[in-house]
Parts: C-alpha cells; structure tokens; sequence
C-alpha cells in the first residue's frame, strides 16, 4: 500500500516539480485476503458482519463526498487556467501590433482550450503548456524595452501574474484533497475494500514547472 502511493507522492526531483509525479492513476486493487477477512467477519456471527456492512457503507459515502471535493477544488483550478488561457491570447494580441510576434506563439495559444472539462494529467499538461507560452512573451517584452512601458500589456501581464498567484494557492488546496484520497483509498480494510470494488484510482497531484518557480523569484515590470 505504501509503495503504491510512494509512486504517485514521491520526493522532489531536479525537474522543478514540487513532488514527482507519475502521470498515470493507479486502480487500487485487493487480494483474496480481503473476501476471506469478510467470510470471517459473517462466520464470527451476524454483529460482525453487520457492523463492517455498516462501515463500508460509511466509508463509501465518504468517499464519495472526498470524490465531490476534488471535483470542487479541480474546477477552481480549471477556471484560472481559462481565464489565463484568454489574458495571454490578450497579451499576445497586443504585442503582434507593435512588433511581428513569433508565429509559433499564435499556434500554440490557439491550440489551448477554450472550455471544456481537463481530467488530472491533462490539468499539468494544459498549466505547463500556459507557462511555455508565458514566457515566451515575457522573454519577447524583456528584448523590446518599449513594450515594458505600454500601459496595456503592463496591465494584461498584471493579470496573469494576479492569476498564477490565484492557480498556486488553488493547487494547494486541490493536491491536499488529493493527498488526502491517495492515503484513504490505501486504508485497509474497510476504505480499500470500498475504493477497489467501487473501480476507484489516485489522483495525480497539480505541480508546477521549474519555470514558474524560478518567475516567482523574478521581477519582469
């Protein structure tokens, strides 16, 4: 059980990320020890195995509630990343019309959401992609030192600053939820048993790149 969660909350690397992550959800699974732990309880008599009936109950309900929580703290995360999504096609917008901005910045703005739902690996891969293109317009204003002075591109670049902020205080309310689910599934018996019958998974953690952590340190305007 230990390893499993291990895998998905492992130790800081040299990428940048606050934790490692795999980029995959492990279904959790149990052995036979687990129905032959149940046939024990209803063979020890009816109390026993009434009691575990109500407590997987239990268990699955508040499961269930934890599930909603996510779901909750996720879509906070969602919507900061959608409105960044719309102030960095603003940003870019504004820079086109003072200089020929990098093409390849246009393509990959136009190739990020606009709506939808993003399930936990995407979630990373959207945010990453977000700071790519950040910095590719910070580093096109950093070689313009007359953009630095637009008022406008101050105020939009302003914005997306405000909305990383928001996203890092929203991911750490969101990879605690998470967190915490990763431990309550692997508790056995009785939540284990209820997360694997129920085709239950861990979640993968919201991180940051090394980017966005060396930006956090910096001063662009």
């Amino acid at each position: 059980m230990a390893n499993s969660l291990d895998e998905v909350t492992g130790s800081v690397n040299d990428e940048g990320r606050d934790i490692h992550v795999i980029e995959k959800q492990l279904p959790v699974k149990v052995g036979g020890g687990s129905t032959a732990f149940q046939v024990i309880l209803w063979c020890l008599g009816i109390l026993p195995g009434l009691i575990f009936l109500i407590m997987k109950v239990n268990a699955g309900s508040y499961l269930r509630s934890l599930e909603q929580k996510i779901q909750h703290d996720a879509s906070e995360i969602d919507n900061y990343l959608e409105q960044r999504v719309q102030v960095l096609k603003n940003a870019a917008k504004l820079l086109d019309k003072s200089i020929d901005l990098d093409k390849d910045t246009f393509t990959k703005i136009a190739g990020l959401r606009n709506g939808g739902k993003l399930d936990d690996a995407s979630r990373n891969v959207e945010s990453q992609q977000l700071d790519s293109v950040q910095y590719k317009i910070l580093a096109t204003v950093e070689a313009y030192p007359d953009l630095q002075a637009h008022e406008e591109i101050q105020k939009v670049m302003q914005q997306n600053d405000y909305l990383q902020r928001e996203i890092t205080a929203a991911r750490e309310v969101y990879n605690d939820t998470v967190l915490q689910w990763n431990r309550d599934i692997q508790q056995w018996p009785t939540k284990m048993i209820v997360a694997a019958k129920a085709g239950y998974t861990t979640r993968i953690p919201f991180t940051a790149s090394k980017e966005t952590k060396d930006a956090a340190r910096a001063t662009f305007f």
